[in-house]
């Protein structure tokens, strides 16, 4: 496939993106197999695709003084302005020249002459002039979203919640790529042997940083090991692999997982158990248990129990009193994973965690009754905003007084992370450690 073919399967990546929501990480997989993208190309295919999402909005800035006396651009004109200035600005290794021609044959096979001259004439007036300077953006907050290219009510809620300082710290790791982390199926191997065992493949690891279950890839792409095919080990980052540590998950444990797809979470307590007990692992959709049960096929696990349920109705099928733990990992904004789904930026608005944080206390009311006395129940999101996380703990433990924050959640913790623990709650933030950003929280049922 010639370099040419990778930007223009990029432009329609991102088209659909920008037309259908097309979620950023599930097209771009599809779209390398059916144009069979391979070797490097898929590299700068990527590369391309989710720089582009990422840094949306600073592009267009840097566009906008030169597309004045453009009429209305077709959305993919656009679109391949922003790429192609995407890898002027951002690919120091990209010739200007392979651009310019690129993006004028692509406009041509696409548009026409006019079109084609309309690209070329543009990208040529940014080589000749220069970009405009973000220092005419007096507002703080302004520049720095614009810069980082979030949004600007995004930044405004942050800056309140957590400053501005570290609001900025956040905004700039989201605009980096994400580590390739893995966690080790104690079941099947020790992470010593698979480390070995991936460097016998060619693949550069090495020990994680904050999970005790982590291992990091330095060079290589963990999914085509065949160490991955054989189940000795799960893709996950390394502050999710926290969440099944913190239920101090023990042998024999009747444990619920009430929102279980893709099943990271899931794997991992079962793991946890040894093969002893049992994981009841519930979800809404009928083709997401079946993700789960793949994962469980492969990394070989005999203790987990899965059901099409919506968590919300929970009690209609499972007695009061029915599990040791409990284990609540809620649908979110994800603010957190901005680094591996740059596209949650823009698809978000600020009602959506309003709504979101009444289905999160919905869910933590309704499983909460399932749990035995004493028993402990893990909330966690993978997204750092407050009204998704403390908010929802807060009113939750304002209506279920036989529920307690539990501030033993530090001895199953990482040392490392124990100063950003506070009430029986952590909240990890992406420019901590490099990782996704989570909150945790563990409480237990008092009568």
């Amino acid at each position: 496939m010639t370099k040419t073919n990778v930007r223009d399967v990029a432009l329609e990546i991102l088209l659909q993106i920008e037309k259908n929501q097309a979620y950023s990480n599930l097209l771009l997989n599809q779209m390398i197999k059916k144009h069979e993208v391979r070797g490097k190309d898929i590299g700068l295919l990527t590369e391309i695709v989710y720089g582009t999402i990422q840094r949306r909005d600073t592009l267009d800035f840097y566009l906008a003084p030169f597309l004045k006396k453009s009429k209305k651009l077709d959305q993919w004109v656009r679109i391949l302005l922003r790429l192609s200035l995407y890898q002027m600005v951002f690919l120091d290794r990209v010739p200007e020249r392979a651009i310019f021609f690129e993006a004028v044959e692509i406009a041509k096979n696409r548009g026409h002459k006019g079109t084609a001259s309309l690209v070329n004439g543009v990208l040529r007036s940014i080589q000749r002039e220069g970009l405009p300077s973000l220092d005419q953006l007096t507002d703080v907050v302004e520049r720095l979203a614009i810069e980082t290219s979030h949004p600007i009510w995004l930044v405004k809620r942050w800056t309140k919640q957590i400053g501005l300082e570290e609001t900025r710290k956040m905004c700039e790791v989201n605009c980096t790529p994400p580590e390739q982390t893995a966690r080790v199926n104690r079941i099947a191997t020790t992470k010593e042997e698979l480390l070995h065992l991936l460097k016998k493949e060619g693949i550069e690891v090495e020990e994680g940083s904050l999970a005790i279950d982590a291992i990091k890839a330095v060079g290589g792409n963990l999914v085509n090991a065949k160490a991955f095919k054989e189940g000795y080990f799960t893709i996950q980052d390394e502050s999710s692999m926290l969440v099944a540590r913190a239920l101090g998950v023990g042998k024999d444990d009747q444990i619920l997982d009430s929102c279980a797809a893709p099943g990271g979470k899931t794997t991992h307590i079962a793991e946890l158990l040894q093969n002893t007990g049992k994981v009841v692992s519930i979800d809404l959709h009928e083709h997401k248990i079946k993700l789960i049960n793949e994962a469980v096929e492969r990394l070989g696990l005999k203790n987990v129990e899965t059901k099409a349920l919506d968590s919300r109705k929970s009690r209609e099928f499972f007695e009061a009193g029915s599990f040791d733990k409990i284990l609540v990992d809620a649908p979110c904004s994800g603010f957190g994973v901005i680094r591996r789904k740059p596209d949650i930026k823009y698809s978000k608005s600020e009602s959506d965690n309003e709504k979101l944080a009444k289905i999160q206390l919905d869910i933590l009311t309704e499983v909460s009754s399932l749990l035995k006395k004493d028993g402990i129940l893990v909330y966690s999101t993978c997204t750092i905003d407050y009204e998704e996380n403390e908010g929802v703990i807060k009113a939750f433990l304002e209506q279920n007084k036989d529920y307690m924050l539990d501030e033993t959640i530090e001895n199953y913790l990482p040392e490392i992370v124990k100063p950003y623990i506070k009430n029986g709650q952590l909240q990890l933030y992406p420019h901590y450690f490099g990782t996704d950003g989570f909150y945790i929280a563990r409480l237990r049922k008092q009568v």
